[in-house]
């Protein structure tokens, strides 16, 4: 958890972050679909069965995507046969 705190520590001081939470496990999911008709299915537990898991996310605002993976590289998250997955946020236009 010590890298973590550095982690965090390191892209505050950068200014780079802008949110960041870690999640509980798959076994707290709670699904929800809504069918044609309507109807509000729930189901406990996660949406798929996979190996990978969400276990948090970082939020970063960085010039491109070279900066994001040098963030992602640094993250003990990525070490040790971990990955981390980069996504840009998508942006809609104004109505």
């Amino acid at each position: 958890m010590n890298t973590y705190r550095d982690y965090e520590k390191a892209v505050a001081e950068a200014g780079v972050k802008l949110g960041s939470e870690a999640l509980q496990g798959t076994e707290t999911a709670t699904t929800v679909a809504v069918r044609v008709d309507g109807e509000r299915v729930v189901t406990d537990g996660p949406f798929a069965e996979t190996r990978e898991v969400l276990g948090g996310y970082y939020l970063l605002d960085v010039p491109d995507l070279d900066a994001a993976l040098d963030w992602a590289a640094r993250c003990p998250g990525s070490h040790g046969g971990n990955r981390i997955e980069v996504r840009p946020i998508m942006e809609f236009d104004a109505p």
